[in-house]
């Protein structure tokens, strides 16, 4: 396919990379064709054209040609590169939601009829985490008869001197100061930021981290798929520890903005080379687990079970060794925002959430990320009705 990738940063310029050995055609678009190129290398061919994100237009032209158009910046500029894209009678994905007309509803939504009528797909969150997440809960769902709770749990760690945006400073700002949403009795609801506090296990090497409520996207589209009862998702890690921390000392406000010192610019991979060297940056970590229970019936009785998934994403030291100089989160969201673009539902017109894509093609997305070197473990439990009394199979 023909791609253009609007945004360059991180995640993006990874992203056109390894489209770019898929073997498409793949150019990029950035407000900064400078700062792009510091990201994709001097090496790289791939072309940067400089373009405005708020400006449709002027996205219009830098994508003419494309067959496939990314929104690889903020998700604020989702509606624009939407109208862009059926302009140009394209396909679309993007990575995350805004969820600024509503906290429940994803708005790439709003247009599932018009990409219908002219014959065209759009995927929506495609990345690691909404993404990867919600492609485990489908999984999960798929192997039960009826789902009760799914817990999504996320680990951000990076171990360094100084705050180091391992992503987008303008997202993580959105975050932070959002309420996460959750999905409690069958209803959808907003929570207080950075409450619930809970120790949680993840796969070693990570081990037991606290985790707080989070305000992610999985919970504004999986409840709309799945029918269920609760759902929930917490990040742990020391990132969000320092949130938490400015936030109960009042540093975190959208009327104050972004602090540089507290959300400095994402590093190019030059930076961070030169992070590691300085041993300001000693290494990272991205890891992500799913826990769906739910009831298996048959003939001759109820089986309440736990499935439980995990991913433990490459940390800074290994992505380092493979001669890469990026962060464990924007590895982990261009390695599977390119999966999704592998095996896009291109005949299939309409907007899709991962959970709602044809399970043929969802299938294919996870043995296609299995393949990258991405750990996914899986591990069924039996609940009994005696709490605490557990069998594994």
């Amino acid at each position: 396919m023909r791609i253009f990738v609007l945004g360059a940063g991180a995640t993006g310029s990874l992203l056109a990379q390894l489209l770019e050995r898929q073997g498409h055609i793949v150019w990029c678009g950035d407000r900064d064709p400078v700062r792009a190129r510091r990201f994709l290398g001097r090496k790289s061919t791939i072309a940067i054209a400089q373009v405005n994100a708020r400006n449709l237009r002027g996205v219009v032209k830098a994508a003419k040609g494309c067959q496939l158009i990314i929104n690889a910046s903020a998700s604020v500029f989702n509606e624009i590169v939407l109208r862009a894209a059926l302009r140009l009678r394209s396909h679309y994905l993007d990575l995350s939601s805004h969820l600024t007309r509503n906290p429940f509803q994803s708005e790439q939504f709003r247009y599932s009829k018009r990409f219908g009528e002219k014959r065209r797909s759009a995927v929506i969150n495609a990345g690691a985490a909404p993404g990867l997440t919600n492609l485990l809960v489908k999984r999960a769902a798929e192997m039960l008869d009826e789902v009760q709770s799914v817990q999504i749990r996320l680990y951000e760690s990076t171990e360094s001197r100084d705050p180091i945006s391992q992503w987008s400073p303008v997202v993580l700002f959105d975050e932070a100061i959002s309420d996460p949403r959750i999905y409690r009795d069958g209803k959808f609801k907003l929570a207080k930021r950075f409450s619930e506090i809970e120790k949680f296990r993840f796969v070693d090497p990570v081990g037991a981290a606290r985790v707080v409520l989070a305000a992610q996207d999985e919970v504004a589209t999986l409840p709309r798929f799945i029918p269920m009862r609760d759902l929930d998702v917490k990040i742990g890690g020391n990132e969000i520890d320092r949130l938490r921390r400015w936030h109960k000392q009042g540093k975190l406000s959208k009327s104050r903005g972004i602090a540089k010192s507290r959300f400095p610019d994402t590093s190019s991979p030059r930076k961070i080379a030169n992070l590691i060297r300085q041993g300001i940056l000693q290494n990272a970590r991205f890891a992500a687990a799913v826990l769906v229970e739910g009831v298996k019936r048959s003939a001759k009785e109820d089986i309440r079970l736990s499935i439980r998934s995990d991913v433990l994403f490459p940390s800074l030291y290994t992505i380092r060794k493979q001669g890469r100089f990026t962060t464990p989160v924007a590895f982990a969201t261009a390695h599977v925002a390119a999966q999704f673009v592998r095996f896009f539902p291109r005949e299939d017109p309409g907007v899709f959430a991962p959970e709602s894509l044809p399970g043929e093609i969802r299938r294919d997305i996870l043995s296609g990320i299995r393949s990258q070197g991405l750990k996914i473990m899986h591990k069924i439990t039996i609940l009994k009705n005696v709490p605490g009394d557990e069998d594994e199979f």
